[in-house]
């Protein structure tokens, strides 16, 4: 088992699983400020939901080294949220060029006033790409992992049911980052694309977090468990 304490846990995250979130950050950036540009929102406008975006990626991204460091190179929940973001990131385009960002925009004023079950719905009805691309980034993993560390094809079993696990988690948490941003951006007065698919990404992330947090849990408790036996 990985030590997750100490001082040198943050020294194991160096490398690929450093670089990897600063790239994800930076491309999520990119996309929000330009959809937010298309829609026709002022920088003022999209600019503090996109920061906060940012932030809380960025800080999902260092929890997930922390509950889950790796020595070398990316570890498999790293390796599954990367390919969820691709597959968001491809999927949002899909979105965009099939609805436009107007209709998006409309998307994001219907479902900052509904429910959970119902703005899932309603994001999965309108962002379809989206939300199939996460799935299928995350069931990516699988394969490369396999390519990556041959030895996790001893645990595929395990390894699926942990895929399935985190994909649940990262479906529910975008749903929940976007009815959190958009109703924060709601206060000010405002709420912009943006701001509904930045929370998306953020709670994408943050259910990542969650997830192996969950597992990671269970299992030491259960080391544990059978140590004091």
């Amino acid at each position: 088992m990985n030590n997750i304490s100490g001082p040198h846990w943050f020294s194991k995250s160096i490398g690929s699983a450093a670089f990897t979130p600063v790239l994800l950050v930076s491309f999520l950036g990119f996309t929000l400020w330009s959809l937010g540009d298309v829609a026709g929102k002022s920088v003022a406008q999209q600019n503090p939901a996109t920061v906060l975006s940012l932030l809380a990626v960025a800080l999902g991204c260092l929890a997930l080294s922390w509950i889950r460091p790796q020595r070398a190179g990316l570890s498999p929940p790293h390796v599954m949220l990367s390919l969820g973001f691709g597959g968001m990131f491809l999927g949002l385009l899909y979105d965009v060029l099939n609805a436009g960002p107007q209709q998006l925009q409309s998307l994001c004023s219907q479902s900052v006033a509904l429910g959970f079950w119902d703005s899932l719905l309603l994001h999965v009805e309108f962002l379809p790409g989206m939300h199939v691309g996460m799935l299928a980034g995350g069931l990516l993993a699988i394969p490369s992992l396999r390519l990556l560390r041959p030895h996790c094809g001893r645990y595929l079993c395990s390894l699926f049911a942990q895929n399935l696990m985190c994909s649940t988690w990262m479906l529910v948490g975008m749903t929940l980052g976007a009815l959190w941003l958009s109703r924060w951006q709601l206060v000010g007065g405002t709420s912009t694309l943006s701001g509904m698919l930045g929370g998306m990404f953020v709670g994408m992330t943050w259910g990542m977090v969650a997830s192996v947090a969950l597992y990671r849990g269970f299992f030491m408790l259960r080391h544990r468990t059978q140590d004091s036996e």
